[in-house]
């Protein structure tokens, strides 16, 4: 029998160059993804064609990573960017079922080998998507897990549902009720009838993403498919910090790549002298300045990829700060590009036969999502004291 896990590319290096060769379709389901307002299926539909998900899925059940906490976060980064380059939205919604997949299959998961290996099979063979069902901003109360014989029943709302435009399975970080309540983690099919999508997304950017509301009405889930929350470690939040400099990366040369295309087309040059865009020294040196920029980024984003994932435990602050670093770096060569294309291709540009405009619309909404001045007080605290500060006060848990 063939599956996708059988035909993929059976290493990583390979793999990524399949899923590089596909980018102009991903670019355009990214394109109508972005003026429908619709879920990129085709393009998540695609990366599973290629065997993305062998890059986060354990050696153990058939895939290429290792399965260790470290390990293989350079594939997963560079992935993360390929994909974005693309399309943006894409790459959200891929990475966060890796970022999920990465949670479930940990070395330190409880959960039952039985349902690891259903997980990795959907995953490897079925394209199965992850939802990282965590944010409660605005809603009321938190989620919350009361065990009965033979599962738990969860209740409660979550407010961002990013790659949940695709049901597949949520995993649901709630508060396991008893005498001493505790932080625990539900899979949930976002198909069970007792779940109710919300289907409120409609940002100006990363529309693809369908990061809607969702909630969970007294739903059922049996023993096996839920299991206790570990506090995250230093590498984990170091991971966060580069899955969305990838993000922000891939957006960001994405945009530079539209730019190039269409200025390929224009038949004059700014400068009015000037017969083409080939010869007009404007055009050159911004598109160069844009190509510097974001190449500088992507240098520091895969460096601090494979320093953490060679970094070993005492190691971990200063890599994490490093992550940090290209955080900061990405978001700022991103907004950048995305911001610019207009200025460099003119009025003609701002047609929305192009839509351009969406690089920007992504970049900046997604930049949105946590400040990078936060990111950049804590690589100055780690320079003056050498230390930071502690975990739970970066990131929510």
């Amino acid at each position: 029998m063939t599956t996708a896990e059988s035909i993929a590319p059976h290493d990583i290096r390979t793999l990524l160059s399949t899923i590089g060769a596909r980018l102009h379709e991903l670019a355009d389901t990214g394109f109508r993804s972005d003026r429908d307002n619709t879920d990129p299926s085709d393009n998540l539909a695609l990366l599973s064609e290629t065997g993305a998900a062998r890059i986060v899925v354990p050696a153990a059940y058939g895939g290429l990573w290792d399965g260790t906490p470290l390990g293989g976060i350079g594939a997963f980064i560079r992935a993360i960017t390929e994909i974005s380059t693309g399309d943006g939205p894409t790459g959200q919604n891929w990475a966060t079922t890796g970022l999920v997949a990465r949670e479930v299959f940990d070395e330190n998961s409880s959960l039952p080998e039985e349902t690891r290996r259903d997980l990795a099979d959907r995953l490897l063979n079925e394209g199965l998507r992850l939802v990282a069902s965590n944010a409660e901003t605005g809603v009321n109360g938190k989620v919350t897990a009361r065990p009965v014989d033979g599962g738990v029943i969860l209740s409660g709302t979550k407010s961002f549902n990013t790659n949940s435009g695709g049901h597949g399975i949520a995993n649901v970080g709630c508060l396991l009720q008893g005498e001493q309540p505790a932080r625990h983690h539900v899979l949930v099919e976002l198909t069970h009838p007792d779940v109710e999508l919300h289907g409120d997304w409609d940002n100006m950017g990363q529309r693809g993403t369908r990061s809607q509301t969702i909630t969970y009405h007294d739903v059922f889930v049996p023993n096996g498919w839920h299991y206790a929350a570990n506090t995250p470690s230093p590498a984990f939040l170091g991971t966060v910090m580069l899955l969305h400099s990838a993000l922000m990366q891939g957006i960001g040369d994405g945009a530079l790549t539209a730019l190039i295309q269409y200025v390929r087309t224009m038949k004059r040059g700014t400068l009015p002298q000037f017969a083409t865009a080939a010869e007009d020294p404007l055009i050159l040196r911004r598109t160069g300045d844009l190509s510097s920029r974001l190449a500088a980024s992507r240098a520091l984003l895969f460096t601090a990829a494979d320093q953490i994932e060679a970094a070993h435990d005492g190691e971990l602050g200063a890599a994490a700060v490093d992550c940090f670093r290209a955080k900061a770096a990405c978001v700022e060569a991103s907004l950048e590009a995305a911001g610019s294309m207009h200025e460099v291709a003119g009025a003609r540009s701002t047609s929305n036969a192009y839509r351009l405009d969406r690089f920007w619309r992504n970049a900046r909404t997604f930049a949105s999502h946590d400040p990078i001045d936060a990111k950049n007080v804590y690589v100055g605290m780690f320079e003056v004291s050498g230390e930071l500060p502690p975990l739970s006060t970066i990131v929510r848990i």
